[in-house]
């Protein structure tokens, strides 16, 4: 099997964590309250009317204003670019917005405005903490493109293609008959190119933090590593505690399964006792550019933070794809990778509905483009992105992984190229 990227929706479900935990997710409405129209022609061929697209965000989440926005704010500034530089054909991008609220209600409202209302072509870069409209947006087969596989709805839903690609049936079923599986080349690289041997795995006394922190173990174990467990109380955190313990120990590595404010005071708390490790590892959701401000108490651990993912450090603006994006989004305070992976979302779009524009952009066009995508990569500011619907799950696949690690004064730097870090691992089952 050719190179290629590692499903990342149980990583990208454990960024929201906390907030599953936490949220109101209320009730769903009911399917039948959604009248399914058509897939007409909303701005076909020979018109200059807008093409119409939605973006669903669970912008005012339970867990803050910023925590889900960031791919919608990278797609939002590639259309604006787009438009400024003549749409696609001479025919502008309509963007509308929806804020779900991170509630399973919120969302199927979303989805019915956008779908029956605005009559979108298409989603783009959908970041939602309760996907609950999901099946409403494959029924309508209304395109849903580059979006976060935060929950297991890009690996259960035709019409629905996830910014990461899926192996999956996607029959309506989550993954094979309800096992999601997870390679384990983030632990290979740190052992093959680091010499890593211990790890530790820090959670919370909480099921869903638990849990994910017992994925993380089997691939740490799985690859051959001496795996310390570290659990904390949800409410009163003892950190210091456990930096102590980690020192003890010996540990090379540190990964997670806690919040954002969780790991700061972690980090403090090792810079504290004076533990040091090769890698404090995190995750995509954390690869932003406050860093500096976050750990701004464990300068220590925060130059050994490091993190992995699957698009290209949106801090190496030596590459032209990442310089034309931070070009466009130089008036953010900050920038983030959900952001470039929002902008690389976006593009998708774009060339699918440029391969349509001589027939007419509609639903129909654009979902049979998608559905013959084949290691799309957005310029190269993605690994090649691929939808195989395999019967069975792979036991083994070559997967390649994009590296960084902080550094003061000069922030995310590469580690190798992407392209070429990959590795043939096993495919670890798990429960979405």
């Amino acid at each position: 099997m050719r190179p290629s990227r590692r499903s990342r929706a149980a990583e990208a479900a454990a960024a929201a964590l906390l907030v599953l935990v936490t949220a109101a997710c209320g009730s769903r409405l009911p399917e039948s309250d959604f009248g399914h129209r058509d897939r007409g022609t909303p701005t076909g061929a020979g018109t200059d009317a807008p093409i119409r697209v939605g973006i669903l965000s669970s912008a005012t989440s339970p867990v803050g204003g910023a925590a889900f926005t960031g791919p919608r704010d990278g797609a939002v500034a590639f259309f604006d670019r787009l438009n400024a530089h003549g749409g696609i054909g001479g025919r502008r991008v309509e963007v509308k917005l929806c804020d779900d609220g991170g509630s399973g209600v919120g969302d199927n409202e979303c989805v019915h405005r956008l779908i029956d209302e605005d009559r979108v072509v298409a989603l783009v870069a959908t970041t939602a903490l309760d996907y609950a409209g999901a099946s409403r947006v494959s029924r309508a087969r209304v395109p849903d493109i580059g979006g976060q596989p935060i929950g297991a709805a890009y690996d259960t839903w035709p019409h629905l293609y996830g910014v990461y690609g899926s192996l999956a049936p996607r029959e309506g079923t989550p993954g094979w008959d309800g096992t999601l599986y997870g390679g384990t080349e983030v632990y290979r690289y740190f052992r093959r190119e680091h010499g890593a041997r211990t790890a530790a795995v820090v959670s919370y006394n909480q099921a869903a933090s638990a849990s994910y922190a017992g994925l993380i173990e089997r691939g740490l174990k799985a690859e051959g590593y001496r795996v310390v467990t570290e659990q904390v109380d949800f409410v009163l955190p003892n950190f210091r505690a456990v930096a102590a313990d980690l020192k003890e120990q010996g540990a090379d590595l540190v990964f997670d399964a806690i919040d954002s404010h969780g790991n700061a005071q972690l980090c403090r708390a090792m810079d504290d006792v004076g533990a040091r490790v090769t890698a404090k590892v995190t995750n995509v959701q954390n690869w932003t550019s406050t860093v500096a401000d976050d750990y701004k108490d464990a300068p220590r651990c925060r130059n050994a933070l490091w993190v992995t993912g699957s698009s290209r450090n949106f801090d190496d603006t030596s590459f032209p794809a990442v310089r034309e994006f931070r070009d466009a989004t130089k008036g953010l305070e900050t920038h983030t990778q959900w952001q470039l992976e929002g902008w690389a979302a976006a593009r998708w779009f774009t060339e699918a509905a440029t391969a349509c524009a001589a027939e007419g952009v509609t639903r129909a066009c654009v979902d049979a483009f998608m559905n013959r995508s084949e290691g799309f990569t957005a310029g190269g500011l993605l690994l090649p992105v691929t939808f195989e619907r395999l019967a069975e799950p792979p036991a083994t696949r070559r997967t390649c992984l994009s590296v960084a690690r902080w550094k003061d004064g000069t922030g995310w730097v590469s580690q190798g190229e992407m392209d070429d870090t990959c590795f043939e691992v096993p495919q670890l089952p798990y429960e979405p």
